[in-house]
């Protein structure tokens, strides 16, 4: 909202702030453009690089897959072919039990909400309702 000034006129209180109200709406209105091209670049790049650890998660389960089978036919090398794969399989469930206690153990820990952040909004609302 650029006006052309006459000399000699000065412009009134009314209109300076309108000119800065509408100034300022154009800066906030850029930055927001602006975050959400950088956020778009940068969602961009995370999806690629998610679907990366995705292909690469799913692979390194392919190797892990004929690690155990190959471990199991090394046991077989001693016992027969059907004990090897059981003692594979049975490692494999203790491990898995291992890891699911450990993770009930982490879960158990979550609180479920952000104590701290709730605490200073409530800290905030009553400062400004007190007016301190």
């Amino acid at each position: 909202m650029t006006t052309t000034r006459e000399p000699g006129v000065e412009r009134t209180i009314g209109q300076l702030v309108a000119d800065a109200t509408h100034d300022l709406s154009s800066i906030v209105h850029n930055e927001i453009a602006l975050a959400k091209t950088e956020l778009k670049n940068d969602a961009k790049a995370a999806g690629k690089g998610a679907a990366m650890f995705g292909a690469a998660a799913f692979v390194g389960l392919l190797g892990l897959i004929f690690l155990f089978h190959s471990v199991a036919r090394v046991i077989a090398i001693w016992l027969p072919v059907w004990a090897g794969y059981l003692i594979t399989t049975g490692l494999l469930f203790l491990i898995a039990g291992i890891l699911a206690l450990v993770g009930r153990k982490s879960v158990s820990g979550v609180k479920g909400k952000p104590e701290r952040t709730i605490r200073n909004a409530q800290d905030t609302i009553s400062t400004v309702k007190n007016g301190s």
